[in-house]
């Protein structure tokens, strides 16, 4: 197996934090862009839009959004644990997902959206991350 193709089946949680910050991101932008895709496959079926071309704008917004929100997660989570010295440290997570809900908040012109985006996804972004560190399930046999 050659390196390439070892590395191409690597994962978001298999890279280094603070690390490969071009390949954590295009990770995280990938991720975004199929959840923009997913979201607003849904919410087309559930708002009927007038036309095909509005179908499309609705869905191309949504994915870009998505894709942005994931891109600007994943480089600032790895930009904070380069600058903070502090590469498994939860609070780089908090970071990288204020900034994505800053942009949601940009993104509406609304600074309340901004700020409850960024207390929320910073939040959620970073128990993810202590619960990644600590071992925590979510689904799947209870251990004995």
């Amino acid at each position: 197996m050659s390196v390439l193709h070892v590395k191409s089946k690597m994962g978001y949680w298999d890279l280094q934090e603070g690390k490969d910050c071009i390949e954590k991101t295009w990770i995280t932008t990938k991720l975004g862009t199929a959840l923009g895709l997913v979201g607003s496959a849904y919410h087309i079926v559930a708002f009927q839009p007038d036309s095909a071309i509005q179908a499309v704008q609705r869905a191309t917004n949504g994915t870009v959004t998505m894709a942005a929100l994931g891109a600007i997660f994943g480089m600032t989570t790895c930009l904070a644990a380069q600058a903070r010295d502090a590469p498994d440290d939860p609070v780089n997570y908090f970071l990288g997902g204020c900034a994505s809900g800053v942009f949601l908040g940009a993104r509406t012109h609304s600074a309340m959206t901004g700020t409850t985006a960024c207390i929320g996804l910073g939040t959620l972004a970073m128990f993810t991350k202590v619960g990644k560190m600590e071992g925590w399930r979510l689904a799947g046999p209870p251990r004995m």
